[in-house]
């Protein structure tokens, strides 16, 4: 099996010209696991094929360029091409503007010489680049683009002496282009930022002192020390007393939070004030950051049917306008008396560079990039445009109740000794016998408290009911539910009967208290519950494998629609299909955290896992991922992917209908190709500009999020 490499990819102006080339590449015999991912500038080979991979780059698109991942990631770097490309734009600027000072004089003093020169000059500046694509993509069989359809548009207006216009053309559709890639890369910017936050370096504490070492060499257990002004390298446990650190990168949260010692960190978790010390725990390539750059990067890959349309919509149109543009130029000089032919020649040219269709085929897929990394910029990861277009249509979300709406940490809510009995009594006696088990529920025991444990002897575990033993003096001590004290020893318990959540203790023959256990509901749970309805969400489910009494308390403190206990894997899916029925024509979400909630979440319309708490199978079976375990994420994700679509539709709307307008009018003679040129540039910056307010605009930002 071949090792396959990656690298940046520089130079592609949208997704279907990364499309047709990575098609072109994959038509080549060992080539065909060659991927390129357009939203985040990276294209994946065989490492051996790297030479044939770049020749065939180089000869299938002129301008495009593959670099090392390290030299793409700093954004203020500058290429020679680059440098080239922007003095040509200059020198093309200069040209038009003394072709259009000394037109008309030149012409009246017959130096009609100068005015081609300089019309030449400034068309081969300022399209040099789009007139040997469209050239070499001629040779290649690849007519019908817009390098092609801007070539032909300025050579028919050379054809008929407009100089001016042709390369008036020419200049603002390059200037046009430029917006245009930096629009992507701003968009590019906000997927990829999570890989600029981890240092390459780190200062590890070894017995011979600190000491700085590369980021991908420290392994789990070893000591970092992270100065203020600097970010946490790897996942881990704090070793210091208490720390302050901006978790914003990862979160959007605007706010330092407070950990204290024995807290688990994050990778890219920015120190705020005192230097800290950082216990391991994974790898850097296993950490949360790489984990979600993985998700992000796979995202952008998988097209909602909106951005799979309009490129088939593309293939289709261009070559339809193109053969349109020839019919206008050619059948009504045959068919109509007196027609002209250069007249109707420059309404095709009119024609072909207002039909140009930029203004979709960039901001369409740029509106979703800028959707996911927006929603990756507040801890949410979607795994696809798809994914945002199903979000923006909920109507009903069922959340699981353990691990997701509870923190899944089971802590002693409440003791009730009995006869002879005080708190630390009980929560000794209890931890005693729960010395040995794994169990998270023996484990909330243990850290309730309680005195020096006693010695208790012949302990043993009813699996489900309860755990037994003896102390000492012979007398029996059970701790468990009230059926299992009823049956083993005939007491009825006392205080705390029926409450869900309750052990019981019996010291002997005589029941000796209750311990109340549960996890408590996380803090944002209800804020949650609020805002998907304020959202529009009809339905809001409780499903839980937990007892039906204590999903029920939780449930109803949250005001939940449906409310279903005791459900094992199989009735979580029955319950949730259900509710599906009962949805019809919108999405039903599902929101959980544990392994067996991996076949709800895939059988959701939309999944979503928890990313910090969660297991590996339920992210991998999820749609979404939020990173941190906060429902709240839940309701901003559907924020989020309304505000994608609403954009995206916009542009599609805004495009088509003002290219139909002035379409109509190139075609009736009554649009110039100065107003082409508004119609084709004008219209693709404007739904690029609408595109990026995704990613410029302050509602999406994370304080405004987390205010709201």
């Amino acid at each position: 099996m071949s090792t396959m490499k990656e690298a940046a990819i520089t130079g592609l102006s949208c997704s279907m010209c990364a499309a047709g080339l990575e098609k072109t590449l994959q038509a080549r015999a060992g080539l065909e696991s060659c991927r390129i991912n357009f939203a985040t500038g990276r294209i994946r080979f065989p490492a051996e094929r790297e030479q044939e991979v770049c020749a065939v780059v180089a000869e299938s698109e002129p301008g495009v360029r593959l670099k090392d991942t390290k030299e793409q990631a700093n954004p203020h770097a500058s290429s020679e091409r680059e440098w080239r490309q922007a003095w040509r734009l200059i020198l093309a600027a200069l040209l038009f503007a003394a072709l259009l000072a000394g037109d008309e004089a030149w012409d009246r003093q017959g130096l009609q010489y100068l005015s081609w020169g300089l019309a030449l000059a400034g068309w081969l500046a300022a399209g040099w680049g789009v007139i040997v694509a469209a050239v070499r993509n001629l040779l290649h069989g690849r007519v019908f683009d817009e390098n092609f359809l801007m070539t032909l548009a300025t050579l028919g207006a050379f054809a008929v002496g407009h100089l001016p216009e042709a390369v008036g053309v020419m200049l603002f559709y390059h200037l046009g282009e430029l917006v245009q890639d930096s629009a992507v890369q701003s968009s590019r910017n906000a997927i990829t930022s999570l890989a600029r936050v981890i240092p390459e370096t780190s200062r590890r504490i070894t017995p011979e002192g600190v000491s700085l070492c590369a980021s991908d060499k420290i392994g789990p257990g070893e000591i970092l020390e992270v100065w203020p002004g600097e970010r946490v390298s790897h996942d881990g446990i704090l070793e210091t007393d208490e720390a302050w650190l901006d978790t914003s990168a990862l979160t959007g949260e605007s706010r330092p939070r407070k950990f204290e010692r024995g807290m688990e960190t994050q990778a890219g978790y920015l120190v705020t004030e005192t230097k800290i010390h950082i216990r391991v725990t994974r790898l850097l390539k296993n950490s949360a950051v790489a984990r979600i750059m993985v998700l992000v990067e796979e995202a952008t890959q998988r097209k909602a049917k909106t951005e799979r349309f309009m490129t088939r919509f593309a293939a289709v149109y261009t070559p339809l306008v193109v053969f349109s543009a020839v019919a206008l130029a050619v059948l009504p000089p045959l068919l109509i008396a007196g027609a002209s032919f250069e007249d109707w020649l420059f309404r095709a040219l009119v024609f072909l560079v207002i039909s140009c269709p930029c203004a979709l085929v960039v901001s369409i897929p740029l509106g979703y990039f800028a959707g996911i990394g927006a929603a990756s910029r507040h801890g949410i990861l979607v795994k696809g445009g798809t994914v945002l277009d199903k979000l923006a249509k909920v109507r009903a979300i069922a959340f699981d109740k353990t691990g997701t709406i509870t923190d899944g940490k089971f802590q002693v809510q409440r003791v009730t000794p009995g006869p002879g009995m005080d708190t630390e009594m009980v929560l000794a006696l209890a931890g005693a016998l729960e010395a040995n088990s794994n169990h998270p529920i023996a484990a909330a025991i243990r850290a309730g408290g309680g005195r020096v444990l006693p010695a208790i002897e012949d302990v043993r575990e009813i699996r489900g009911r309860g755990v037994m033993g003896r102390l000492a003096d012979g007398r029996r001590v059970l701790l468990g539910s009230e059926s299992f004290l009823q049956e083993e020893c005939g007491i009825q318990p006392g205080a705390g009967a029926g409450v869900p959540g309750s052990l019981h203790l019996a010291l002997g023959r005589a029941w000796a208290g209750s311990i109340e256990i549960d996890d408590a509901v996380r803090n944002t749970a209800h804020k949650a519950v609020k805002e998907v309805r304020e959202l529009g969400v009809r339905t809001v489910a409780l499903y839980s494998g937990d007892q039906a009494r204590r999903t029920m308390l939780v449930g109803t403190s949250l005001q939940m629609d449906e409310i279903r206990g005791e459900l094992l894997p199989e009735d979580k899916l029955h319950a949730l299909e259900t509710l599906m029925q009962a949805n019809p024509g919108g999405t039903t979400v599902f929101v959980g955290d544990g392994i067996n909630d991996a076949p709800v979440l895939r059988r959701a319309d939309v999944g979503i896992a928890m990313g910090g708490l969660g297991s590996d199978a339920a992210i991998e079976a999820a749609d979404a991922v939020l990173v941190q375990d906060d429902p709240l994420l839940v309701a901003r994700g559907i924020w989020i992917a309304r505000a994608t679509r609403r954009v995206v539709w916009q542009n599609i709307v805004f495009a088509l209908s003002f290219k139909a307008v002035f379409l109509l009018l190139g075609g009736l003679g009554l649009a110039s190709l100065w107003e082409a040129v508004i119609a084709d540039v004008g219209v693709a910056l404007a739904a690029l500009a609408n595109a990026m307010r995704l990613v410029w605009s302050p509602r999406l930002s994370g304080a405004r999020l987390n205010q709201a």
